[in-house]
């Protein structure tokens, strides 16, 4: 009677766990996301609204950003100014909305630049190994070793006067940003560099890739065909993770005054320039920016901790 209890539950489980596996990759981590990730879900949930109001700063922002006059001086948070004016007059949640759009694209465009280098080392460092793998680590453990503030000001402090004849001479897309994107894509990609290594070496030893290479695939097939598929759970871990960061250190170098120009509204400079004059008689100019960043940087950690659970598979059953 008990045996035949069982597989009568066994037969109606069936079917739900045929679903479950013709579910796509992402759907699944999705569902997953939303069943056992509230935290993870939270945090995805902010990276969405601030998305939403980078994108659309022209309609959400009651303001231009270097509207000068829309308030009085340091009017406290009202109906009319919902997160108060600065010294100028300029409405602080106006700002705010802009400066997620100049956070967002900063931190998506050093993740991709980010991401470029750290699977481009990583995957032939790991997959060829020998004296390449020696000589490319080497380098990146003198640049790990390297203070990464020290190495930001520094490059930045260098060509913030250089003129890209391609790029505009002030707003988002000028030169300064530029030199900001290029030189967080370079720190985080050389330092995640080794992270995808490690994952290459370990796929490198599967069954399935020694068996590609007895038939004599070549490396270029075996590397995009084989190896790449299978270390996309770190990429996508790492490139998440690495959001909040890069919006940090682009507030960083925004408050010690060598980021985005003073034209383009960020929450750094927000925090650098009107916060930390007036903030004691204009509390908002400190908060609502601050809480802004932290939102984005608590968000995407959130985020990425939780795909970094749902992609590992060692991680799966914690």
């Amino acid at each position: 009677m008990a045996q035949q209890e069982r597989a009568t539950i066994a037969e109606a489980q069936a079917p739900q766990f045929e679903l479950r596996r013709q579910l796509p990759f992402y759907v699944d981590v999705l569902r997953r996301l939303v069943r056992e990730k509230p935290l993870g879900l939270f945090g995805g949930a902010l990276v969405l609204l601030i998305a939403i109001l980078a994108v659309t700063a022209s309609w959400t922002a009651p303001f231009e950003p270097n509207q000068l006059g829309a308030g009085g001086r340091l009017e406290a948070p009202s109906t009319a100014h919902f997160f108060g004016t600065d010294n100028l007059g300029r409405d602080v949640f106006s700002r705010i909305v802009w400066g997620a759009r100049i956070a967002m694209f900063v931190g998506f465009a050093a993740v991709v630049v980010a991401t470029f280098i750290s699977v481009a080392l990583g995957l032939l460092s790991g997959y060829f190994g020998g004296w390449f793998d020696i000589l490319v680590q080497r380098l990146v453990d003198a640049f790990i070793a390297f203070p990464a503030l020290v190495f930001l000001l520094g490059v930045v402090a260098v060509f913030r006067d250089w003129q890209a004849p391609f790029l505009q001479r002030e707003g988002v897309f000028s030169t300064p940003v530029f030199i900001i994107i290029i030189s967080l894509g370079i720190l985080f990609g050389v330092g995640q560099s080794r992270i995808i290594r490690g994952a290459v070496l370990s796929v490198s030893q599967a069954t399935y890739v020694e068996a590609a290479r007895a038939i004599g695939v070549g490396h270029t097939r075996m590397i995009l065909r084989h190896i790449l598929p299978n270390v996309m759970a770190p990429i996508i871990t790492l490139a998440t993770l690495g959001l909040g960061n890069a919006i940090l250190a682009e507030a960083t170098l925004s408050f010690l005054g060598l980021g985005v120009p003073p034209d383009v509204p960020s929450w750094g400079g927000m925090l650098s320039r009107e916060a930390r004059i007036h903030m004691t008689v204009g509390w908002w100019l400190a908060v609502f920016p601050g809480v802004a960043l932290s939102a984005a940087v608590f968000g995407f950690n959130m985020l990425g901790d939780a795909l970094r659970d749902l992609l590992d598979p060692r991680l799966r059953t914690g």
